[in-house]
């Protein structure tokens, strides 16, 4: 936004044909390494849909790369054309360095990079809230890209990212996410501060736990809840049990130990916000 003081980025559109071009480097880096894409504040998505959800949804971009298959497509040139009004860098490329960039032999005909946005555990309202789901140590990526989805499919509020977890701006995950990882808050804490953070929460605090005593279809989810979800392999630990109110199970009758944490995760959505999804 421009203003007294304030100047208003203008973009630019750059040919690249050598595939030692710095900024092919910087982004085979940002799609490679965790820690490039966190020192960088920047992440890599792929695809001609995720450019328009983070134009429309309006997330700051710093690049956008463009190859053949763009430049008579009309939907891409229009994000070119939006992405070039908000400062974004237009990099023009062959296939050859679309494939370099992503590591892929079939690349998609658009690639975006965009500036990392989280939130504090303090932005966090309750009584404007009506879901949160907080994931413990979540490790794989797909799931963590599933659950954002999930989440923005049944009108959640947010995801909270507790202790050590997958990267959300990992390529695997912003995929996963299909362009609801530009519509759904992400706050990113310690075990600690959300421990102290649950203990406050004025509604439910929510746990699956295969030793759960209650239905999570009978489960009495008192508004805002707080669904806890805990690591894939681990579950919810002894803390994180202790901070629910409430822990539900799924009932099972086949031979399968437990559920995948994604799937888990969107069948108690599913039934948490069933009141709005039925309006």
């Amino acid at each position: 936004m421009s203003g007294p003081g304030k100047t208003t980025r203008v973009g630019a559109v750059k040919q690249i044909t050598s595939h030692s071009n710095p900024i092919v480097k910087e982004i085979k880096g940002l799609i490679a390494q965790r820690k490039h894409r966190t020192q960088a504040g920047l992440f890599v998505a792929e695809g001609l849909k995720l450019a328009t959800d983070a134009l429309e949804a309006g997330w700051d971009i710093r690049y956008l790369a463009i190859g053949p298959d763009a430049r008579d497509n009309p939907i891409a040139q229009q994000a070119a054309a939006s992405a070039k009004a908000r400062g974004a860098l237009i990099l023009e490329v062959n296939t050859a360095i679309l494939s370099a960039m992503t590591r892929k032999d079939n690349p998609q005909m658009v690639v975006g990079v965009y500036e990392q946005r989280t939130q504090s555990l303090a932005s966090i309202r309750p009584e404007e809230a009506t879901t949160w789901v907080a994931l413990d140590r979540v490790r794989d990526p797909g799931n963590l890209g599933t659950i954002i989805r999930t989440a923005d499919a049944v009108g959640a509020s947010g995801v909270i990212l507790v202790g050590d977890c997958t990267d959300p701006f990992a390529v695997e995950t912003v995929r996963a996410t299909m362009g609801s990882l530009f519509h759904v808050p992400l706050v990113k804490t310690t075990r600690e501060a959300f421990l102290d953070f649950a203990a406050k929460w004025p509604g439910s605090v929510v746990g699956t736990h295969l030793e759960g005593s209650v239905d999570y279809r009978k489960a009495e989810y008192g508004e805002p809840v707080l669904l806890l979800m805990g690591n894939e392999q681990q579950g919810l630990d002894a803390p994180m049990t202790s901070a629910c109110n409430t822990l539900i199970r799924i009932p099972q009758v086949g031979q399968a130990d437990s559920l995948n944490l994604a799937v888990a995760t969107g069948i108690t959505l599913y039934e948490i916000r069933r009141p709005y999804l039925e309006l």
